[in-house]
């Protein structure tokens, strides 16, 4: 027997075994995080005899989202692999329609299953589910290549203004958490040309976390002394996670966060020998210069078809599908001339 429950305690995250290809943003650590900022959670929960399962949620007037903010590059459910944790996120998937009319999950990968097993459970349970492409994530495989094979085939520009760039600063990538740096770090980034940060103190208790588990990769670049680029990278199962980068515009002639770059991935590279490099969620053109591979995040957005509120959004997408739909004459056959 399956029972499913509700909590609003992050904590009982803790009682889940951890997937075995673990992410920062799968710990329950993570959630606490998430849930200290003053997100409410809505934890989901569903167990057997043997297995459980869980998902991190948050539920504003009968609309459930992820319990996630911008830092999280992806979402996902909390469950065993195979049939048996399948049973479990579809309990989920129908007990959550007591909470809500709309769940709507996202970035949630693909390459992994996961997209297309949430889609199932939801289907399963008797939602109306539309799995679309929601964003963008760059990766580089590293194939076994050392830091040398893969810079030789970085574009050429970049090449060129690490050669001329690159003895204009001093780089330093840590393996720990420093204060120091650290305010480095926030002092550069509020100095950029990035939006504020408002969960600063969020991203500092996860660098000091990461730091303290020997998974943090903290990069400075200092022209004359001073903190000019700044960049923050965790390590995970043969990942690296590039999760922010900051530099600053008076000094954007010397392209130290080209430079810093390019420290960071050899350090990755070449001593924690990592398979792969991600570079979290977006399109920005720069990533493309980095990396070699592009994945799909997907949205997974559910509507209840018994309960009113959801039938509006069910007709604009039944709407939105007529006007994607071929019309008759581009299904015609094409007439054979000659």
């Amino acid at each position: 027997m399956i029972e499913a429950r509700y909590h609003d305690s992050v904590n009982v995250l803790q009682a889940l075994n951890a997937p075995a290809e673990q992410a920062p943003f799968d710990r329950a650590e993570w959630y606490a995080l998430l849930a200290d900022t003053g997100l409410t959670p809505l934890i989901a929960f569903a167990s057997d005899a043997v297995n459980a399962a869980a998902l991190a949620l948050t539920e504003d007037r009968g609309r459930i989202a992820p319990l996630r903010n911008w830092y999280s590059f992806t979402w996902r459910q909390l469950a065993p692999a195979g049939a048996a944790g399948d049973r479990l996120l579809e309990a989920i998937a129908r007990q959550l329609k007591s909470r809500g009319y709309r769940v709507t999950l996202e970035p949630v990968p693909g390459e992994d299953g996961s997209a297309e097993r949430l889609a199932r459970a939801f289907r399963a349970a008797g939602w109306r589910v539309s799995a679309q492409p929601c964003d963008t994530n760059h990766v580089l495989p590293v194939r076994g290549r050392c830091f040398a094979d893969y810079w030789e085939s970085r574009p050429g520009s970049l090449r060129t203004t690490l050669k001329r760039k690159g003895k204009k600063v001093e780089t330093q990538v840590l393996t720990r958490f420093d204060p120091q740096v650290w305010a480095d770090y926030e002092a550069i980034y509020a100095a950029s040309w990035k939006p504020a940060e408002d969960q600063l103190a969020m991203l500092r208790a996860f660098a000091e976390a990461e730091g303290a588990a020997g998974r943090l990769r903290l990069g400075v670049a200092r022209a004359e002394g001073q903190a000019i680029a700044a960049q923050c990278w965790t390590v995970e199962n043969s990942i690296a996670y590039i999760h922010k980068l900051a530099h600053l515009e008076s000094h954007k002639a010397l392209s130290a966060g080209t430079t810093l770059s390019a420290a960071l991935f050899r350090h990755v590279i070449d001593v924690d020998k990592v398979d792969l490099v991600d570079f979290g969620t977006g399109d920005q053109s720069y990533k493309a210069d980095w990396m070699e591979a592009v994945r799909p995040r997907f949205r997974i957005d559910c509507l209840d078809p018994a309960q009113p509120q959801a039938w509006p959004p069910l007709a604009k997408r039944f709407l939105r599908s007529l006007r994607a739909a071929p019309t008759p004459a581009a299904l015609a056959p094409t007439a054979a001339h000659g």
